[in-house]
């Protein structure tokens, strides 16, 4: 078992100084060396251009824009290798797992993907120049891979497949514009709508008001539906699906049979529970569990647990919206893996398998 953990960030102020102090807190990380290794081995198939990813952040978060500016600011870098990292626009995801449960007053969600791209940061971010206060894990720093905001609404994305991509934000960049952006679920569905998708993802968005979406999204369509699972493939886009989808419908079908009058606690546990079918060690395979989420929107609480079979960490965010700093400033769990991990060990690379 490897022992690991996310750091605790919490900050309030404007996207500048918000970026700033972020980039300051990575530049001599294990994450951006093993970052700077990792694109050794893995070219990107993309190219950036600083004025055509400010025109495309601008209109759905311009405080975005300013954030990668502090991190500019902070790192020194040359603008368009902060945007090759952190801007969200125009890069590869590689095939991932993840399941997501809603049900009453929750919204709990499974993130499975390799430990060479986790980055172990857990954000508290209440900005003072505009966009919503946000909490919950990050992603190439600027991205969530999950979270809710201050008005309750809460967000996770299951990766279908990246066959002919497209111009625009990658999922994780996505999954930051909606909760800066959106006050509930109807918004974040007009938001997913307009916003040019890079990869085909389903997101799933839940408010206060129970209201709850997933939206298919393709660079080709969006669609949207409404369930309370969610795995690994579309069920009205079904020409854009993987051709291998047993393991998805296995595990879809299992939060579809056990979802019925389920409370937080125990929708919680048949997804971080190792014996229930829905968590994942396959971490080799890029479909390993991470991290288990849980947003309560109504208390304005979040969740987290790092590994299987945890007992989850809880943050009451309504608190921290008042000023209250929660007093953890590190969450730790155990995966069943010697793989190394992006923010932790020395050749999180891809010179070694």
């Amino acid at each position: 078992m490897k022992q690991i953990y996310s750091d605790v960030i919490q900050f309030r102020g404007t996207h500048f100084e918000f970026g700033f102090m972020q980039g300051e807190k990575i530049k001599d990380s294990l994450t951006v060396k093993n970052r700077e290794n990792q694109w050794k081995v893995r070219l990107p198939r993309f190219t950036v251009k600083a004025e055509e990813v400010k025109r495309a952040i601008t209109p759905f978060a311009p405080g975005l824009w300013e954030e990668l500016l502090g991190l500019q600011a902070a790192l020194e870098w040359p603008m368009e290798h902060v945007l090759q990292e952190y801007g969200g626009y125009r890069l590869n995801y590689v095939k991932s797992g993840c399941s997501i449960l809603t049900g009453e007053h929750y919204l709990i969600r499974n993130y499975d993907y390799h430990p060479k791209t986790y980055e172990g940061r857990y954000v508290f971010f209440q900005p003072t120049d505009q966009g919503y206060a946000t909490a919950g894990p990050s992603q190439r720093v600027t991205g969530r891979m999950d979270g809710m905001n201050e008005k309750g609404l809460a967000l996770g994305y299951n990766f279908m497949h990246r066959k002919k991509p497209g111009d625009g934000f990658i999922c994780c960049m996505i999954g930051r514009l909606i909760l800066e952006s959106c006050a509930n679920a109807v918004e974040a569905v007009a938001m997913l709508k307009e916003i040019p998708h890079r990869h085909s993802f389903s997101y799933v968005v839940y408010d206060q008001l129970g209201e709850s979406y997933i939206i298919e999204t393709s660079p080709r369509g969006v669609e949207v539906r409404q369930s309370s699972a969610c795995t690994n493939h579309f069920e009205i886009m079904k020409h854009e699906n993987r051709n291998h989808l047993i393991d998805s419908k296995r595990r879809f079908e299992i939060l579809a049979e056990q979802q019925e009058n389920m409370n937080v606690k125990d929708a919680f546990r048949l997804l971080n529970a190792k014996d229930k079918g829905i968590f994942s060690d396959l971490y080799s395979s890029w479909a390993g569990t991470i991290h288990t989420s849980a947003y309560l929107p109504k208390d304005m609480k979040v969740w987290i647990a790092l590994g299987g079979d945890q007992e989850p960490i809880h943050f009451d965010f309504a608190k921290w919206l008042d000023g209250h700093d929660v007093v953890v400033d590190r969450i730790t769990g155990e995966i069943d893996t010697d793989i190394p991990f992006l923010h932790m060990d020395e050749n999180a690379d891809w010179f070694q398998k």
